[in-house]
């Protein structure tokens, strides 16, 4: 049984420097912004609304950088979506740009419109460049 990954929406962010815990109970807590947000795909376009969205990510003792990201997305017909990601970075060798992310966003919504996307999962790939933008591609697996 083979995996189809179906091309869903691009994503442009750009985010504000991290705050940063140290040593905390899970390791290093890094809490970043997000500033801005723009999606392209031929069946999922818009922008991040609103401020309330960030990552909040724990940078293991070991270097694993678990993602942990959550936002609300508006569409460009005007639907409210939900999305939130979890994935892994690889930071043991330090911040050396661009860094790669892996991802597995699921959304939440009720506009019938785009009811589909409760019941999908998605994956992604992303770098994140030295000036705090981010780049994604994101695909639906079927």
């Amino acid at each position: 049984m083979a995996i189809d990954l179906v091309p869903l929406c691009t994503l442009r962010l750009q985010l504000k420097p991290p705050i940063q815990i140290n040593a905390g109970p899970a390791g290093t807590r890094l809490i970043v912004e997000l500033v801005s947000a723009q999606v392209q795909g031929d069946r999922l376009r818009g922008e991040m609304l609103g401020a309330a969205a960030a990552d909040w990510m724990i940078v293991g003792p070991e270097g694993t950088g678990m993602v942990d990201v959550r936002a609300t997305l508006q569409t460009d017909d005007g639907a409210i979506i939900f999305v939130r990601y979890n994935g892994r970075m690889d930071v043991s060798q330090g911040l050396r740009f661009p860094m790669t992310a892996y991802v597995a966003p699921v959304f939440e919504t009720g506009d019938e419109r785009y009811a589909w996307l409760n019941r999908i999962q998605a994956v992604g790939k992303g770098l994140l460049y030295e000036d705090l933008s981010l780049s994604y591609e994101w695909y639906e697996v079927r």
